[in-house]
């Protein structure tokens, strides 16, 4: 497989993430992932992200995904510098980091223009093709 892309502005609204749920679970079916449950990690990661983004982030936001021969990436670029941490759970949240890293390979933040960007990455499920 070749690296393919897919990148989609979203507005910073309650709908951000349900838009990058749909985005993700069509891009990735669309590029030949078959492992409903890992696309649906996949989707779950993305649905968290962006909606830490919206809550937490501001200005832009755009849903990045990227697949390469060795892993998937989903990233989400948001205008905040504040960088993503680890809270306690409570009822207004704070399980979203715990989820991505219980579902991921690894996952940072980079600078990006003022904001930043919130990379998730994750290994392909094994082809059934060989």
């Amino acid at each position: 497989m070749s690296e393919l892309t897919a990148h989609l502005d979203l507005p910073v609204n309650r709908d951000a993430p349900a838009a990058a749920r749909q985005t993700v679970a069509n891009t990735l079916s669309a590029w030949g992932f078959p492992d409903g449950e890992w696309v649906h990690d996949a989707v779950l990661i993305a649905d968290e992200l962006v909606a830490n983004a919206v809550r937490h982030g501001g200005g832009c936001l755009v849903l990045q995904i990227r697949a390469a021969r060795d892993h998937v990436s989903i990233a989400v670029v948001d205008g905040s510098a504040v960088v993503p941490r680890r809270r306690a759970p409570d009822s207004d949240g704070g399980r979203g980091l715990r989820i991505i890293e219980a579902l991921s390979q690894a996952w940072g933040v980079q600078d990006h223009h003022g904001g930043k960007r919130v990379w998730v990455r994750l290994l392909p499920p094994p082809s059934p093709y060989g």
